[in-house]
């Protein structure tokens, strides 16, 4: 198999800025409706981490730790069920996080969408919800041009 890849963010620069000019408003969106750094970068991270996408994974594993998370945070957030370290305002966030990104599996059920609300108000869900579909198309992206992860010396 070829390690060479179309990258799309090269080959169609236009598509991608407005997938950055998209992915600002989202976050734009995000703080205007309550929703800090920590938890959209919460989310983000999360959800790259679900998609297998190293690339993101960098990306916003640097953003999440200059929001203010610890390294700590960061490493309990695949097992965050498990974990007592989230808030109940996070711990839906990464609910709905999962619910989007595996959205093929059953949609966002009537359970989940409860729940969630439950906890989040109609803006942060709207707005957690886009950011959601914005990360899910930019990890396509990326795992599709296998946008490469260079090993790091020291620390981020």
């Amino acid at each position: 198999m070829s390690e060479t890849r179309v990258h799309l963010s090269r080959s169609e620069p236009d598509a991608y800025r407005a997938l950055e000019e998209f992915s600002k408003t989202v976050g734009r969106i995000a703080r205007e409706n309550g929703v800090d750094d920590r938890l959209k970068e919460l989310v983000l991270l999360h959800v790259s981490q679900l998609n297998g996408c190293a690339f993101c994974v960098r990306v916003h594993l640097d953003r999440l730790l200059a929001a203010g998370a610890t390294p700590d945070d960061a490493a309990q957030l695949p097992v965050w069920r498990e974990s007592g370290v989230f808030s109940d305002r996070e711990r839906a966030a990464l609910e709905l996080a999962e619910s989007f990104t595996f959205i093929h599996r059953d949609g966002i059920s009537d359970d989940v969408y409860g729940r969630v609300g439950g906890v989040l108000s109609e803006k942060e869900y709207t707005a957690l919800s886009w950011l959601c579909v914005s990360i899910n198309a930019f990890n396509r992206v990326a795992i599709a041009g296998r946008y490469a992860v260079a090993p790091r010396r020291g620390t981020p």
